[in-house]
């Protein structure tokens, strides 16, 4: 076998000891010319097994082949024997009996070209392996209907299918190399970074290194809001770093939206029905405190109604009596009148008011809560001082939850003051943050210390037991949050209490 000899160089003639794997290897490498920088004919091969591989290889390479080195001894031109056998006695033995023109290339050159032989092999199970795995990633990625994409740990897409660059209408060009972040929402940094709120399972694989998962709701392409099961999965290396993460979007929007609707329409329904229910423990507050209210003008209808009588039963009245009658009657009728509003507000606020959302003036609200308890803050010797904004305060509200709320606080501040005080409440209008501000503030007993964390929830209450139902403040945070507002409390045991409502202004 003939290498390509450089134009200057003359080609080595070698002999090869040991015929095995090492030996086929570097055989095929001067075959296939991957060995340009050795400029060798190989003219003899020997071993004692005659079914070694290397040995096999030469012969059908017509190379002469033997089963002893002495042999190889008595080719002509021999220039050295390269020795694959890896055997210390083989060596000094070939170096005792070698002619003198002869060289020997020792077993450390041998082991190299074994170390070689194994590097080789290895690197070609790695390839197989590689390009194998590399097959059927493919394959797998490709032949789901779930949105796939595999991510280097610093976010970087190194591979998506066709199903995910189809919900990013872009190309596989313009996603592989760049960061998730960046093609998927148009953002610079982590999406837990810049949005709050938002949790990024992909954080929480490269911090535990286990699968990770959440529910992710997200605008799609016409605007409407689409939910996904996301779902992250650690590729790791031998020693168990993470090296890649797998992440699968599977839509979930079409399940979930029917089932989300129904759980909301029932939680809506159950606020609705505790609402109504927290209105009609309201409704007794206000019945005993209306039953005062209204005796004191039927007694006084009573007593002119028998002054009236008695003028009538002295015979035919006088111009002086007439006018005096006509006097008792406007009072009577006003007397009349005052019942008649106090029974229809009492009417009004025990049906089922309407949830519906609507532009409301906040004041008005207030108002109608102040009618409602005007007298038993005068039973309880509480004085009243309302500040309300000169200009409306339109929110877009349920004017009957946003007084059930009202109604609440004002029913806590009248029973935080058993031996009366004052009672403040203010609106007030924030240009700046566009809210209306709701502020009422009681001379109370005030919240105790360590407590003002609980007041919101339900069943929580500082009342003695039968004396409330712990639902009042939760029922208030509800009806709050539903219109979008929030609340604050400031409280000092035995100096009060105050509790600040904002809500956002109406704006068409």
């Amino acid at each position: 076998m003939k290498t390509k000899p450089n134009e200057n160089r003359k080609p080595l003639n070698v002999a090869i000891v040991g015929g095995g794997k090492t030996c086929k290897y570097f055989l095929e490498q001067l075959q296939q010319d991957l060995l340009p920088y050795l400029h060798i004919n190989i003219v003899g091969v020997c071993d004692i097994n005659d079914t070694a591989e290397g040995l096999i290889l030469a012969r059908e390479m017509n190379i002469y082949t033997t089963d002893s080195y002495k042999d190889l001894f008595k080719i002509v031109d021999l220039d050295g024997i390269l020795e694959l056998t890896n055997s210390r006695d083989v060596l000094l033995e070939l170096i005792n009996l070698r002619p003198r023109r002869v060289g020997i290339i020792e077993h450390n050159i041998g082991q190299l070209m074994k170390s070689l032989f194994q590097i080789h092999q290895q690197l070609k199970s790695a390839e197989r392996q590689a390009l194998l795995e590399k097959t059927i990633s493919d394959f797998v990625i490709q032949q789901v209907d779930d949105k796939v994409v595999i991510l280097s740990p610093d976010f970087i897409v190194i591979n998506a299918n066709d199903a995910y660059l189809k919900s990013l209408n872009k190309t596989k060009e313009a996603v592989i190399g760049a960061s998730c972040y960046e093609v998927t929402f148009g953002l610079d940094v982590p999406c837990a970074s810049s949005q709050t709120g938002i949790e990024c399972p992909m954080l929480e694989t490269l911090k535990t290194g286990q699968s990770a998962h959440v529910i992710f709701e997200h605008p799609s392409a016409d605007g409407h809001l689409k939910y996904s099961d996301l779902i992250t999965y650690p590729v790791k290396d031998p020693r168990g770093n993470i090296v890649q993460i797998v992440e699968i979007w599977r839509d979930i929007t079409q399940k979930l939206a029917p089932t989300w609707e129904k759980r909301m329409d029932r939680l809506k329904s159950d606020i609705n029905k505790l609402v109504q229910e927290d209105r009609m423990i309201s409704l007794g507050k206000l019945v005993a405190s209306c039953v005062h209210e209204i005796n004191n003008p039927i007694q006084g209808l009573l007593t002119f109604s028998y002054l009236i009588k008695n003028m009538l039963e002295e015979g035919r009245p006088s111009d002086d009596t007439l006018e005096e009658i006509q006097k008792h009657i406007d009072i009577m009728c006003k007397e009349l009148e005052r019942c008649g509003h106090i029974v229809s507000g009492l009417l009004s606020f025990s049906r089922d008011a309407s949830q519906k959302f609507l532009p409301i003036d906040i004041n008005e609200v207030v108002q109608s809560t102040i009618t409602l308890t005007h007298h038993k803050m005068e039973l309880q010797n509480i004085r009243l001082s309302l500040d309300l904004s000169a200009e409306p305060l339109i929110v877009y509200g349920a004017s009957g939850r946003l007084e059930q709320c009202f109604l609440n606080l004002v029913f806590n501040a009248i029973e935080a003051m058993p031996d009366g005080g004052q009672l403040s409440i203010q609106t007030i209008w924030e240009k700046e943050e566009h809210q209306a501000i709701v502020r009422i503030k009681d001379q109370g007993s005030g919240i105790p210390d360590g407590q003002l964390g609980n007041i919101f929830d339900p069943f929580y209450t500082t009342k003695e037991p039968g004396e409330g139902t712990g639902l009042g403040l939760s029922i208030v945070y509800g009806v709050v949050k539903n219109h979008g507002g929030d609340i604050n409390v400031e409280s000092e045991p035995k100096k009060g209490c105050c509790f600040e409502l904002a809500f956002p202004i109406y704006r068409p």
